[in-house]
């Protein structure tokens, strides 16, 4: 069978000939005579993949050297209890709603302190990213927290907030990688690599080392702890070894193919083809204010559930995959991350016009 333009926002599609790498070495990774699925987290074969590949990610995002980056499990959201036990030193945080994951992680850091929700896009279903140029920041808030691409939603920060001298911690799950990032504005980002990086069951985190301590919260499990992976560079225990080896060819990858400025012009040319058409259609509207609308995630609807139902189908039986919205939201969604090339898009769109024919 061929394969199928995969729209799918997480697990999703990767590129083909990191996909072809990883299976011309699955059974013989570089003469071991074994695959690194098999190999020994403490083998110098494997020290050499997870060095090459933080290497390749400083080098793609231009990390400083007073950031660690750590190779984790446990997903994103792992890290939603993850950050207040590291960070909370006056027991306080300030995070802005603008989708499911940052309400989420808001209602798990509430556990250890007390969450300010300063500012939140829930009153129009997340549809827009609220102003965050003069947000009432907690005087003693330990750090300002947002989620700065919402996969569900199909919004983005196209500016970060003014966190008034307070520590910014973002989760980037679903732009990891799709653009260029000043890393200093953060005290820490990460991600799941599921969506733009890698397989499902690594999590990615990039941390200012001065917010590395051991005076975390009472309580915080050895694993939870920053200070145990930074010490022990991610090999604590035995790291999600085949994720690491998948994204450090992406990043390879990415480095072959212009690094993160052609990224983002490839994403915008994708998107733009996109969101031209559902400006202009007459059956399809997107459902995101224009002015933060996501390189990533296009999410858009017909207004009628039972076409959007039959669209998804159609679309299926075409080759389209994954098309469905998100269940707390219905509709479509298409997610375009890195490894979708420009011609799934046009596949879309060339699927989208036909389906808007026959059924206006």
């Amino acid at each position: 069978m061929s394969r199928v333009y995969n729209f799918s926002a997480g697990p999703a599609v990767l590129p083909e000939e990191v996909l072809q790498s990883a299976a011309d070495e699955m059974m013989d990774y570089n003469g071991t005579g074994m695959s690194v699925m098999e190999m020994s987290h403490r083998s110098k074969a494997f020290e050499e993949i997870i060095t090459t590949a933080e290497a390749d990610l400083r080098e793609l995002m231009g990390i400083p050297d007073n950031y660690k980056v750590l190779f984790l499990q446990g997903g994103a959201s792992q890290q939603f209890a993850a950050i207040p036990m590291n960070l909370m030193k006056n027991g306080v945080a300030d995070y802005i709603i603008t989708g499911q994951w940052a309400k989420k992680a808001a209602a798990e850091a509430e556990k250890y302190g007390k969450v300010n929700r300063i500012a939140s896009s829930e009153d129009k279903t997340y549809s827009y990213i609220p102003d965050c140029s003069d947000l009432p920041v907690d005087d003693d808030a330990d750090y300002v927290y947002i989620c700065e691409n919402n996969t569900i939603y199909g919004t983005k920060y196209k500016q970060l907030p003014n966190t008034k001298g307070k520590i910014l911690v973002a989760d980037v799950s679903s732009c990891f990688l799709s653009e260029p990032v000043d890393v200093t504005k953060y005290g820490v980002l990460y991600g799941g690599v599921q969506k733009n990086i890698g397989p499902a069951g690594t999590v990615i985190v990039i941390i200012r080392e001065d917010l590395i301590r051991d005076d975390v919260l009472p309580g915080t499990p050895t694993m939870l702890k920053y200070k145990t992976q930074a010490d022990a560079k991610s090999l604590y225990n035995t790291p999600p070894a085949y994720g690491i080896y998948i994204c450090g060819k992406v990043f390879k990858w990415l480095k072959k193919m212009g690094g993160l400025e052609v990224m983002k012009e490839r994403n915008e040319k994708k998107a733009q083809l996109l969101y031209d058409y559902l400006d202009q259609s007459k059956l399809f509207k997107g459902t995101v204010a224009k002015e933060d609308r996501s390189l990533m995630n296009v999410p858009f609807v017909t207004g009628d559930k039972d076409l959007d139902a039959r669209f998804v189908k159609e679309a299926k039986e075409a080759g389209l995959e994954n098309l469905k919205g998100h269940r707390t939201v219905g509709g479509m969604r298409a997610s375009i991350y890195n490894a979708m090339p420009y011609e799934g898009v046009e596949a879309l769109v060339a699927f989208m016009k036909k389906f808007e024919e026959e059924n206006l």
